[in-house]
C-alpha cells in the first residue's frame, strides 16, 4: 500500500519500526523511544482525519516525535532529584530553628528602622526596584526623576540599610557592577 492511500495511524503503525530506530539514535534511550512512541501514537489517534497532510507524511510523524520528546524532557526537568529533595528536607528542619528565627526577626527590626531613616522618596525606590523588581526606567517615569537620579537614591538607600545591617552592599547594574560600593 502507498502511503497517500493510508491513514497517518495506518501509516504510523506501518512506519514503526523505522520511527523507532531513528528515534533511538537520535534520544539514545529505549525508555524514552518507548514514552515517545506511545504518546505519539495517542496524538496521531486523536487527530481523526489527517487527510490534509499529503506531502511527506513521514516527515511530519518523525517531527511529531520529536516534539513529543522535546515535551517529555521538558516536563521531566521539572521533577526535583532525590538529592534536591533530601536538601529541602534538611533546609526544612534547619529553618524551624528558634535561634535563627529569632535574628531573623532582629534583622528585619532593623531593616524597618533603616528603612524608616530614609527620605520618602528613596524608601519608595528602594521598594520599587528591590521588592517590585520594576525596571529603572518605569521608577524614573513615576518619579518624574531621571534614571541616573534613581540610580543614585537607590544606591544611597541600599549603602544605608547595609551600614545600618553591617552588610556589604554589591551593586547590581551600571559602571562597577559587581564591586563593593
Amino acid at each position: 500500500m502507498e502511503p497517500s492511500s493510508l491513514s497517518l495511524l495506518g501509516l504510523f503503525m506501518q512506519w514503526r519500526p523505522e520511527l523507532r530506530r531513528r528515534l533511538r539514535r537520535r534520544l539514545g534511550s529505549d525508555e524514552l523511544v518507548n514514552d515517545v512512541l506511545q504518546e505519539t501514537y495517542l496524538r496521531v489517534e486523536r487527530m481523526g482525519d489527517t487527510s490534509v497532510i499529503s506531502h511527506n507524511p513521514e516527515g511530519y510523524l518523525f517531527r511529531m516525535a520529536l516534539n513529543v520528546a522535546a515535551d517529555q524532557r521538558q516536563a521531566d526537568s521539572r521533577y526535583l532529584t532525590g538529592e534536591e529533595v533530601e536538601e529541602l528536607l534538611h533546609f526544612a528542619d534547619d529553618a524551624l530553628d528558634p535561634a535563627r528565627i529569632v535574628h531573623a526577626r532582629i534583622e528585619v527590626a532593623a531593616l524597618e528602622q533603616a528603612m524608616g531613616e530614609l527620605t520618602e522618596r528613596q524608601r519608595a525606590i528602594l521598594i520599587a526596584a528591590r521588592v517590585d523588581d520594576l525596571p529603572q526606567q518605569e521608577i524614573a517615569d513615576r518619579f518624574r526623576i531621571s534614571v541616573r537620579m534613581v540610580g543614585k537614591e537607590l544606591k544611597r538607600a541600599l549603602e544605608h540599610c547595609g551600614q545600618r545591617l553591617d552588610r556589604r552592599v554589591v551593586q547590581r547594574f551600571g559602571p562597577g557592577a559587581g564591586k563593593e560600593s
